[in-house]
């Protein structure tokens, strides 16, 4: 009898997990190929455009992890189709490498038009990026 409620506690413990997982729409990820390194502590802000009146409204601002990786932008259940923009401000992590760079900042437009996954990452140097849709 005890293995069978151990069973079911341990069954409705771990549906509960998986019922609670967020899920979310945008990711984005830094690599620094003059390194060959990921870009940590990177700060990154996300806007919306609104098209009725031209402006840009912030929807986030997160910092890249250790791996240089932002996995939660946009949660899913609130996740609009729209044009958007990464704005990546590199400037701090170059100082930080004491190196000189070109770029004070990185933006990336792009267009979400449908409830897929988006991955937008960028390929950093001190003198040029590359961005595209990842997975």
């Amino acid at each position: 009898m005890k293995k069978i409620i151990l069973a079911a506690l341990l069954y409705l413990t771990c549906s509960a997990a998986f019922v609670q997982a967020q899920t979310y729409q945008l990711s984005s990820h830094i690599l620094d190929i003059s390194t060959g390194l990921p870009a940590p502590e990177v700060p990154v802000k996300l806007q919306k455009w609104n098209e009725k009146d031209d402006t840009w409204t912030v929807v986030d601002q997160k910092i890249t992890d250790e791996n240089g990786r932002i996995k939660d932008f946009l949660e899913q259940k609130n996740a609009a189709k729209g044009v958007y923009k990464l704005t990546f401000l590199v400037a701090d992590y170059f100082k930080s490498k004491q190196v000189t760079s070109f770029y004070p900042f990185i933006e990336v437009v792009f267009e979400i038009k449908d409830n897929k996954h988006y991955h937008v990452p960028i390929t950093l140097s001190p003198f040029g990026y590359s961005t595209y849709r990842g997975n």
